[in-house]
Parts: structure tokens; C-alpha cells; sequence
């Protein structure tokens, strides 16, 4: 029995997945899967190391700082968490406490061996905006009178027979009305 090509083809590709997944389903899907495993992964421990931030700052009674800092690991630091705060009280305020923020977080089983806390940088003073101008953007309407004297100057030095008296006559001709 032979097959032809195009039936071949088809026969190499796995089935389309039932649309009837669970969510327990598709995040099963998500890990086995090859580039977004590693992107899910990422985003799971993120969301775990936030949680127990969340958690050891509450123990410390800082709990409201808690949604003002964005945490990670920093790259390239052996369990060296990165703390991102928006204003420098914050920061001053996370800089006393980092002793206790690491033995918290250790209890916790949140192993790092050092924090840094860093500023975000500020966001832009300015902002794009779109042009408010009601005026429309007319049109050139021809020359202005220091161009048109100047053409009609050229004009009358040329040759009456030459090429260029009379492209320049042309241009004079289809000036805007």
C-alpha cells in the first residue's frame, strides 16, 4: 500500500488538543512545554518569592511596604535577592531591617545570602502629546512675493530662446490662483 505525500505529511503531526482542558490541565501542558515551562517556572517562583517577602515583612511589622517592592534574583548573584523600591525612604527603611529580612526569609525557607535594594529610576517629567493645533496645515500656495520677484528677475536675463526661460515661464504660468 502506498501513500501519497500530502497523506504523509498530515500523518506526522500530532493531534489538535481537546478545548476542554481543565486549568489543572493547561498548566500541566504549559510546563512540559518547551520555551513556556521555563517562562511559567520563572513566573512561579517570582510570585513565591513575593508571598514570602510578603510574609517575613509582616513579621518585622512592614507589611505596608509589601506592595511597594518588586523582588527577583539577582542575575549573576549566588542567592542574592534584588529588592525594587520607589523612593529612598523605603530603601532606607529596607537597609535597617536587612538583617532581620534575611533570617526571616531563611525561617521561611527563602535561602539568600544577601539583599540589594535598589531605587526604580524615576519616571520621565515629560510626556508626548498629541497636537491640540485646531488650524489644519494649509497647503503652500505658491511663492511667496520675494521668491515670485526673484523667478521674474531670472526671467528677464535669460535668452528668449533658451531652455531654461522657458521652463522657468512654465513654472511662472502654473503658480496657484
Amino acid at each position: 500500500m502506498s501513500l501519497s505525500p500530502a497523506t504523509l505529511f498530515f500523518m506526522n503531526f500530532a493531534p489538535k488538543p481537546s478545548r476542554k482542558h481543565t486549568a489543572h490541565e493547561w498548566l500541566d501542558y504549559l510546563r512540559e512545554s518547551n520555551g513556556l515551562g521555563g517562562i511559567l517556572a520563572k513566573t512561579e517562583d517570582l510570585a513565591r518569592i513575593k508571598s514570602t517577602l510578603g510574609m517575613a515583612l509582616s513579621k518585622l511589622g512592614l507589611e505596608h511596604l509589601s506592595a511597594k517592592i518588586e523582588a527577583g534574583w539577582r542575575s549573576g548573584g549566588q542567592n542574592e535577592l534584588f529588592l525594587l523600591v520607589s523612593s529612598a525612604s523605603i530603601a532606607s527603611r529596607l537597609q535597617q531591617n536587612l538583617p532581620s529580612l534575611i533570617k526571616e526569609l531563611d525561617i521561611l525557607g527563602l535561602q539568600c545570602s544577601a539583599i540589594k535594594v535598589q531605587m526604580k529610576p524615576a519616571p520621565a517629567a515629560w510626556e508626548v502629546k498629541p497636537r491640540t493645533n485646531d488650524k489644519i496645515r494649509e497647503k503652500p500656495q505658491g511663492f511667496n512675493a520675494i521668491a515670485q520677484k526673484s523667478w521674474e528677475d531670472l526671467l528677464g536675463k535669460l535668452e528668449p530662446d533658451s531652455e531654461l526661460r522657458k521652463t522657468v515661464e512654465r513654472l511662472l504660468q502654473h503658480k496657484p490662483k
